[in-house]
């Protein structure tokens, strides 16, 4: 794609998209900067010129409208993916539903984050918990060779509403086929009964115990290690419940055993 070397940004365009559940949720794939790179869990700032002069294809980033997405694809796809919730009357999640493919979208050049595995210590369990489109920041780790041979297992836990909201299960699929007992994927839905799985929150699973009853794994600080991605009414009692137990978040170059993400 062409573009001005000055600018923050690249212009990209939207080459599919797939609705999982129709009015809500979704997935776009784009082209992608051969310059653009990122690590498994990190996010782009995607831009839309809503309001803006249609004319100006190159627009100033300070007068567009951005929000930060999780990549869902490996860093060395050609291209990128993003899984999003609309918003009936959001600013930004609407325009981003209406787009086709063709239809331009803008990426920042630099990928942000801290989401990483390389935030942790080798061996032992990691948990990624998530809630809604959260799930897209684990979703690349799961199909990374280097999650696998820096950790024992992973666990894969996914809260959501309803049980239709439960997206990427083919992908999740094949990498319980390929890793077998390395893995566990805890779709749980608190509102609709789904399977065996308790209608409970994740935070009340942590403080019951069942969420290490239904994983198989104990949540001991010594060889577990969380990652917390979603929504922030989850991920702060989460995180504190956790710290409770012992988990710290790493600090100063020093290696923990807990890592948050902040969208917000």
């Amino acid at each position: 794609m062409s573009e001005t070397v000055d600018l923050p940004y690249t212009v990209q365009t939207v080459i599919e998209k797939k609705i999982w559940v129709p009015g809500k949720l979704f997935s776009i794939k784009t082209t992608r900067d051969p310059e653009y790179s990122f690590k498994s869990g990190q996010y782009a700032r995607l831009g839309l010129a809503l309001g803006l002069d249609e004319d100006d294809k190159t627009p100033p980033a300070s007068d567009m409208t951005w929000r930060a997405f999780s990549m869902v694809n490996h860093p060395d796809d050609e291209y990128l993916e993003f899984f999003a919730t609309m918003v009936a009357d959001g600013l930004f999640s609407p325009s981003l539903y209406d787009l086709e493919s063709g239809d331009t979208i803008y990426i920042d050049k630099t990928a942000f984050g801290f989401l990483t595995i390389d935030q942790f210590p080798q061996g032992g369990s990691l948990w990624l918990v998530s809630t809604g489109t959260g799930l897209s920041a684990f979703l690349p780790m799961l199909n990374d060779e280097k999650t696998w041979q820096l950790f024992d297992n992973v666990i894969l836990c996914h809260g959501t509403r309803f049980i239709e909201e439960f997206a990427y299960t083919d992908l999740i699929e094949q990498v319980k086929e390929r890793y077998g007992e390395r893995f566990s994927y805890l779709p749980i839905s608190t509102r609709e009964a789904h399977k065996n799985y308790p209608q409970k929150r994740f935070t009340e699973l942590i403080v019951s115990g069942e969420l290490a009853e239904l994983a198989g794994h104990p949540m001991d600080p010594e060889i577990a290690r969380f990652m917390l991605c979603g929504n922030p009414g989850m991920t702060t009692e989460a995180r504190k419940l956790l710290g409770e137990l012992g988990f710290k978040s790493g600090r100063r170059g020093n290696l923990g055993n807990l890592a948050v993400e902040k969208y917000w």
